[in-house]
């Protein structure tokens, strides 16, 4: 059954796919931002991850080593992050935004040469008669591994910070990093190691980018989608359930203009293209405000750097 042109079998099962990406990499932005630190960066990490994924994928033929790579090359440019901030205590909006200028440049010349190559596939889970249901079995078991994992490790993220000991220090740091301090945690280390994670995070979404939402390199792939999943932490309150949320609404307009470009709607898809980097540009702006930030509920040191001699 369509819809103008539209199946919402095929809607549905694609939004899952285009929403991995963005699931990704806010999910590790969550992480970073529950421990007090605001990383701007996310679009240059994933777009580092996406050429790391690419180019690792290629020379090996393994698309697992593909994603590897791509989170070990978005948490190595986190780490540049995590030095400027953490250690020089330089301004984080800042050192952000530059993060996001490097990656763009530095993924540009890494891929000189692979344009036009085609990656090795990443197969779908072979689900047998699940796959064969109507309706339900494109929409939920006709899909590679990552779109389980993201799945998965949104709730691996949630029982983390709710249920364990390592989550509730990161939290602590987030709130109040001058007490946790005086608890004796290590707040710099900690810190440290959710930028690593949301590094990872975000070149592991890029990594999927590349591999395969558009299975190719071109400059810019990305396509805005780090700025996307920031504007999804803030959406989700900084809560992973509601970030799984986002990331299948932004996923579903991005598939929804496409589809309607297919099905030559008069309806003009330049309005849909532009709505996810509009509502982008309106959270970011509320996130600058100190009022909107403690309506939204966000971390009371966000933003803030520390430094042990103060």
């Amino acid at each position: 059954m369509e819809f103008g042109g539209i199946n919402p079998v095929i809607l549905i099962a694609s939004l899952m796919v285009a929403a991995v990406p963005i699931m990704l990499a806010a999910l590790g932005e969550l992480v970073v931002e529950k421990s007090g630190v605001l990383n701007l960066g996310v679009e240059g990490m994933m777009i580092v991850g996406a050429i790391c994924g690419f180019i690792t994928a290629v020379q090996t033929g393994s698309p697992v080593m593909g994603f590897l790579g791509g989170a070990v090359g978005g948490a190595a440019l986190s780490l540049v992050f995590a030095f400027l901030t953490q250690v020089l205590l330089a301004n984080q909006v800042a050192t952000g935004l530059a993060l996001t200028l490097f990656g763009l440049g530095f993924a540009s010349l890494m891929g000189q040469g692979y344009n036009g190559i085609k990656p090795p596939p990443t197969l779908s889970v072979p689900m047998g008669p699940l796959a064969d249901i109507p309706a339900l079995g494109p929409i939920l078991f006709d899909h590679d591994w990552m779109v389980y994992m993201s799945i998965a490790l949104v709730a691996v993220v949630w029982w983390v910070l709710k249920a364990t000991r390592l989550g509730l220090i990161i939290r602590a740091v987030g709130e109040s990093h001058e007490a946790a301090h005086a608890l004796g945690y290590k707040v710099n280390r900690i810190r440290l190691g959710c930028i690593a994670f949301g590094g990872a995070m975000a070149g592991l979404g890029g990594a999927y980018v590349s591999l395969v939402r558009v299975p190719q390199w071109v400059d810019g792939i990305t396509a805005g989608a780090g700025w996307i999943a920031l504007a999804i932490v803030v959406f989700a309150s900084w809560r992973p359930w509601r970030v799984l949320i986002g990331a299948y609404l932004f996923g579903g307009i991005t598939v929804l203009q496409l589809n309607l470009q297919a099905a030559g709607s008069a309806i003009p898809v330049e309005y849909l293209s532009m709505s996810p980097y509009l509502i982008t540009i309106l959270v970011l702006v509320i996130m600058s405000s100190g009022r909107g930030r403690a309506a939204l509920n966000a971390p009371a040191s966000l933003g803030q750097n520390f430094h042990a001699a103060r």
